[in-house]
């Protein structure tokens, strides 16, 4: 490789890199000072003609078409206005680089793209001069967009008005048990999250987007229905409990609206529209409304721990606040357990949903500045920080407020006094009365406001908890639009394309954001939505068990493309997350759960059912990959046994949708039963250029699939089509899922086909003997090639074997849509045949396989009804005996073949008329020798050996008269049979083609039901013993 120095050349007018559309040369020669050299085939200096701009580059100080690694190669999106860039396809380097002096330009150095690692990404395109500057999208950070989003999601109500509760019943230890438990889930989920969302680029769509790319659009699809809903529904329960907050403080002020119940619905509604005003305001406000939020909470959560240490007045120690006391954190460090749902796993089951919304900051991954940074970040910090909150709030209420007061100023005692039992004697008070009877209403386990009780001030406690359930409903009606814009998008369901629509710089779906709206509306008029929480906490459980069998399934597969940033992840913790969260649906609600798994399991069937054209690189997939592997590998070790005999068929379709009934037949038999390849053998000289192969087969592979039809495609390219069969006889197939029989059509057009197509023809028969395997010769009335009917480029392989046309081209690209689209078109194979029969004629013993195929056809549903008779030859004088022999066989057996015949006239001489058609056939194909020495009919034969000598025809004269008396059996016996199945003769190696096809058109001319001619290897494929 020559280099050219730079100083030679004219100034530069282009720079960079080709792309991978400008790289093959189209027009011959060149002319100027620069043109190459005529056997030219290198990279050069030379400009190259190309099929789009031309552009040049030098890399490592020679000018070269091949290009250095860049972050646009593996980018699948691109800026507005900005040109996909590409490398060169191996075509391009590998082809002869031709010259285009009218392009000329010098290849320099661009010292921006020196390395091509930049990372460019849509979001950091620039505005060209003179337009409008496109709005970057508001984007956040992990605290702000991740952190802060999940703190709000997972404090709740629970904080403030059930937690002391919990701590009341349980105890301290315990219910940091119940605490720690929960946030192991939630740890563990977090940490799968993690790797999920470093493991490449995380789009918007959040917990779908996450679990249908990694686990594929059928659970994908059914969780990202149910969780779109959840949060919609979410924002219902959580603005309820709001409305139910100031419904009870216009009680106390006796300011009802209304009634209690409507007061709910009215202040639920006007919240809501109003979360949703901020909503539709932009990502960018519901963003400060968040931080206003979490200000107020972090206030009044400072305001109770402020209030623990204020010396407790006379009223606050009358409900039982009595400041930091080593003696009642002792007291309540064990459980009390009261009430019916005293008991641990009521207790936990009640406080788990305040440990959810750890997806909160995930669902608007498509707003996020790096998802891959901001969600593990976010995520885990808000987990623990929430965690050391539930912890110290447990700690501290459970260390200053006994478990019972009454409330009472006149219940104050002097230390001592007798008569006084509990704990707050030691303090003054005697709670003794009403803790016998359980009519206390203060103290930790019967003042749900204690929070409110112990602050310094108790209004800032109230705000809080608006804060809490505010957030979390903005939150959920963020997040449920957000997920079902994804699914919609994605089109796994019907009729929810119109909601994916995206509105502004930051696609918002405003169309969502109503769905949403509406749907809460709907909730929230019901006012009691103590039946559906259940079912929704059991819709988030759904989504961590599915996130946390994502991150096992996807590193258990051991796929190449896992590879997540995040490393502090582990499979097995994964798994027992999973396992974990849906013991917890059943703790939780048993009947919910089992609803929950209802739905999932009805969507998942319906998407498996609609099989989406989508293809995200799932853990399925890997799976499927390793699970056939294993098992590929695993049969390679098991020893072969006749029992265990399946066809697998090697079918030489074609385009398979050239030959249907072909495909259809072998389809029948093979069909959740064994092996089915359909192979082409492409015509072209070696050194032409052939079409992308793998186009090809996945256009024919979906035409299969279309079709129902269960079976591979492969193809080859030969200079002929013997060599490409010999190829795919030798090479097809993996391991012991080898073929072992040929299929292929009966050549109808082999009088007037070109001899040597002729001869290869028959030769792929001996072929296949050679190679053991069986064959089986499919002849139709109609014939078996519809190409031309179907109007298609016709494949010239196969246009040779049975057309007759001669020469060479390659064949066209196929376009998978094209093709998958293209009308079926229906064969015999397709439809009830009734109540007609099945011959087959066991002329000769080929191991059983003449028998095996028809049994495996008669157990299908359309060929069940059909009556299976056997014919075989025999003695006119021995009828019955052979008869009783074939019975038994067949018997042994276990083939349910019932109906035998003998054929005693299979010897009788033909009519002369069938004789003399069968004379005319071979006519043309005579060598009319004369019977001269072999050295003379050699030399006659040569250039044409498929000629048939004298001595050849006399030599074979009984069997060829065997052929012309079988077919007047077949017409006698078979007019109007479903199939026939018959043993073909086996042509020796020497016997002209000619004759051999001489007697395979004899034998099966004339009749209307599709002839099987089938020959087994002279292997058994049938026993009768059990070992």
């Amino acid at each position: 490789m020559a280099e050219l120095p730079i100083a030679e050349l004219p100034p530069a007018r282009c720079s960079g890199r080709f792309t991978i559309s400008t790289l093959l040369g189209t027009e011959e020669g060149g002319h100027g000072p620069y043109a190459p050299t005529e056997s030219s085939g290198c990279d050069s200096a030379q400009p190259t003609q190309l099929s789009g701009s031309t552009l040049c580059t030098r890399t490592f100080g020679y000018n070269t078409v091949d290009v250095v690694p860049a972050y646009e190669h593996y980018a699948n999106s691109k800026g507005v206005g900005d040109t996909r860039k590409g490398r060169p396809s191996l075509a391009d380097l590998h082809s002869i680089l031709k010259p285009d002096p009218g392009h000329l330009c010098a290849p320099v150095s661009d010292p921006q793209r020196s390395n091509g690692l930049t990372e460019a990404g849509p979001e950091e395109t620039s505005a060209e001069p003179g337009t409008d500057p496109v709005l970057e999208p508001v984007r956040f950070g992990w605290v702000k967009g991740v952190m802060i989003r999940c703190m709000l999601n997972i404090w709740g109500v629970i904080l403030y008005l059930r937690l002391p509760w919990i701590t009341a019943q349980a105890g301290i230890a315990l219910t940091w048990l119940i605490i720690l438990m929960s946030v192991t889930v939630t740890t563990i989920t977090g940490l799968s999250i993690s790797a999920i969302s470093t493991n490449g680029k995380v789009k918007s769509g959040g917990t779908y987007f996450l679990i249908s790319r990694s686990l594929g659009p059928e659970l994908g699809g059914s969780i990202g229905l149910i969780f779109a809903f959840a949060n919609a529904v979410a924002v219902a329960m959580h603005t309820v409990g709001f409305a139910e907050t100031v419904r009870d403080l216009l009680q106390e002020h006796n300011s009802l609206i209304v009634d209690p119940t409507n007061d709910i619905r009215i202040i639920g509604v006007v919240t809501v529209t109003v979360l949703l005003g901020i909503s539709l305001a932009g990502m960018e406000w519901e963003a400060k409304a968040q931080i206003l939020f979490f200000l107020v909470i972090l206030v009044s959560f400072i305001n109770y721990l402020v209030g623990t240490v204020i010396p407790a007045t006379a009223e606050k120690q009358a409900k039982g606040f009595f400041s930091y006391r080593a003696d009642i954190f002792a007291q309540n460090f064990v459980p009390n357990w009261r009430g019916p749902e005293g008991s641990f796993f009521s207790l936990f089951s009640i406080f788990f949903p305040s440990a959810t919304g750890i997806l909160a900051g995930a669902n608007i991954s498509g707003d996020l500045k790096d998802p891959a940074v901001a969600i593990p970040k976010g995520t885990l910090m808000a987990i623990f920080w929430t965690t050391m909150s539930y912890l110290v709030l447990s700690a501290t209420i459970g260390a200053c407020v006994v478990r019972d007061a009454s409330g009472s100023l006149n219940d104050s005692v002097a230390l001592g006094s007798p008569g006084c039992e509990g704990l707050a004697c030691t303090f003054g008070w005697n709670f003794t009365a009403c803790a016998q009877r359980q009519s206390c209403r203060y103290g930790l386990s019967n003042y749900y406001q204690s929070m409110s009780m112990v602050s310094g001030f108790g209004p800032l406690i109230t705000a809080g908890i608006f804060g809490a359930t505010l957030s979390s409903a903005l939150a959920c009606l963020v997040s449920a639009p957000k997920v079902f814009q994804c699914l919609c998008r994605d089109q796994l369901y019907p009729l929810i394309g119109f909601f994916g629509k995206g509105y502004g710089r930051n696609s918002e779906p405003i169309r969502g954001y109503m769905l949403t709206y509406v749907i809460a509306v709907g909730f929230i008029l019901i006012a009691e939505l103590n039946a559906i929480a259940p079912i929704i906490s059991n819709f988030f459980l759904c989504s961590y068990a599915l996130i946390n069998f994502s991150c096992f399934h996807a590193s258990i597969t051991n796929s190449p493309g896992w590879r997540p940033s995040f490393r502090y992840y582990s499979k097995w913790a994964a798994l027992f997350g999973a396992a974990v969260s849906v013991v917890i649906m059943f703790l939780l609600t048993w009947w919910a759960a089992l609803i929950a798994f209802g739905i999932v399991i009805f969507l998942l069937g319906y998407v498996l059912y609609k099989k989406p054209d989508v293809n995200w690189g799932s853990s399925m997939q890997a799976s499927s990959y390793n699970m056939a592997l294993n098992y590929s590998v695993g049969l390679s070790e098991v020893d072969e046994h006749i029992k265990n005999y399946r066809p697998q068929c090697l079918v030489l379709t074609g385009p398979p949708n050239f030959r249907p009934a072909l495909v259809d037949f072998v389809g029948t038999f093979t069909k959740n039963l064994s092996l089915m390849l359909c192979g082409n053998v492409l015509i072209a000289p070696r050194k032409q250029k052939m079409p992308d192969s793998r186009l090809t087969a996945d256009s024919h592979t979906k035409w299969l699939m279309k079709r129902k039809i269960k079976a591979f495609y492969t193809d080859v390219v030969a200079e002929n089509l013997r060599s490409g069969v010999q190829m795919l006889i030798q090479a097809a197939g993996l391991g012991k899922m080898r073929p072992n029989i040929l299929v292929l059509g009966y050549k109808r057009n082999w009088r007037t086909a070109s001899p040597q197509s002729l001869e290869d023809y028959v030769g792929i028969l001996h072929d296949a003997f050679d190679f053991k395997y069986g064959v089986c010769l499919m002849r139709m009335k109609e014939g078996l090639n519809v190409s031309q009917v179907l109007q298609a480029h016709i494949n010239p392989t196969f246009e040779a074997a049975e057309n007759g046309t001669r020469g060479r081209a390659a064949p066209s690209t196929v376009d998978p849509t094209t093709l998958a689209c293209e009308q079926q078109a229906s064969t015999i194979f397709q439809s009830e045949q009734g109540k007609k029969t099945i011959d087959i004629y066991w002329l000769f013993d080929d191991g059983g396989l003449t028998l095996l195929i028809p049994y495996l056809m008669g157990r299908k549903k359309r060929w069940g009804k059909c009556k299976i008779r056997v014919f075989v030859g025999g003695q006119i004088n021995r009828m019955d005996e052979e008869r009783k022999v074939i019975v038994s066989l067949l018997s042994k057996f276990r083939l349910g073949f019932h109906e035998v015949h003998i054929l005693p006239d299979i010897n009788q001489k033909p009519q002369p008329e069938h004789i003399k058609r069968f004379d005319d056939l071979i006519a043309p194909f005579r060598l009319n020798d004369g019977f001269k020495d072999e050295a003379i009919v050699n030399e006659m034969r040569q250039g044409c050996p498929w000629k048939i000598s004298d001595e050849e025809i006399d030599k074979n004269r009984v069997k060829s008269l065997r052929q012309v008396r079988l077919n007047e059996i077949l017409l006698d016996y078979s007019r109007d049979a479903a199939l026939i199945a018959i043993t073909p003769p086996v042509g020796r190696k020497g016997c002209p083609s000619s004759l051999y096809m001489a007697w395979l058109e004899t034998l099966s001319q004339d009749l209307r039901p599709p002839v099987m001619l089938i020959r087994g290897n002279q292997e058994n494929v049938l026993t009768f013993y059990c070992q």
